[in-house]
């Protein structure tokens, strides 16, 4: 089986992170193609009960680790504190405690996005509490038997591959010979997770990194 670095719509790229050593040409095409992925992806995510099964079946989907199953890297630093306004949508006291946890979730090599997670230890099994504080298995995996549903409340597509109105004023020239310019954050979800009594047990903030872009397909 060979593996050749090329996008599944025709662009050439190597196997590095989307917009730093990728050939996506910038082109209309190219452009209108990341945008119809990036929609793709972003539909699935609200349409889903879980961020974290919806990237396993991106990456698999796209053939982008042998193990196409999402990780989650644990990020050290400060941990930020929750607000009034998060603690009324959580359904908290002013006094009642919450764990925080930041993690990138990584298919393979690739970091496909970079969650904030404030979640209620006491609305979690003890269990569940323990992988939370001990691993790194991905937050969606480790709630899984909760049967939780997902509510987002803020959706932003942080990048536009096409400029806007250009359904009427045509396009930019094409340059077949440049890389497109993709940044590194392309859309971010906020969203609410409840359990099977509809009791909100955690919040995320999710930043859906270029690396989605970033596959290859067998030959």
């Amino acid at each position: 089986m060979k593996f050749y670095a090329v996008f599944a719509m025709g662009f050439l790229f190597s196997g590095a992170a989307a917009g730093e050593n990728a050939l996506w040409h910038d082109t209309f095409l190219a452009r209108l193609e990341a945008l119809a992925l990036i929609e793709t992806l972003n539909a699935d995510l609200l349409a889903a009960r879980s961020a974290t099964l919806t990237l396993d079946q991106w990456c698999s989907t796209h053939h982008m680790a042998n193990d196409a199953k999402i990780h989650a890297q644990r990020v050290e630093g400060p941990e930020k504190p929750l607000s009034r306004e998060q603690r009324k949508r959580l359904r908290l006291g002013d006094d009642e405690p919450v764990k925080y946890r930041r993690v990138a979730l990584a298919c393979g090599d690739h970091i496909l996005s970079e969650a904030d997670n404030w979640y209620v230890p006491a609305r979690l099994t003890p269990e569940m509490n323990r992988l939370l504080e001990t691993t790194d298995t991905p937050f969606g995996r480790v709630v899984q038997p909760l049967q939780p549903t997902r509510e987002n409340f803020s959706s932003i597509l942080l990048w536009h591959p096409l400029e806007q109105g250009w359904e009427t004023a045509g396009h930019k020239p094409d340059h077949p010979d440049k890389p497109l310019d993709i940044p590194e954050h392309l859309f971010e979800h906020r969203a609410l997770l409840f359990n099977a009594d509809h009791e909100p047990f955690s919040e995320v903030d999710e930043t859906y990194t270029r690396a989605i872009l970033d596959f290859v397909i067998r030959d």
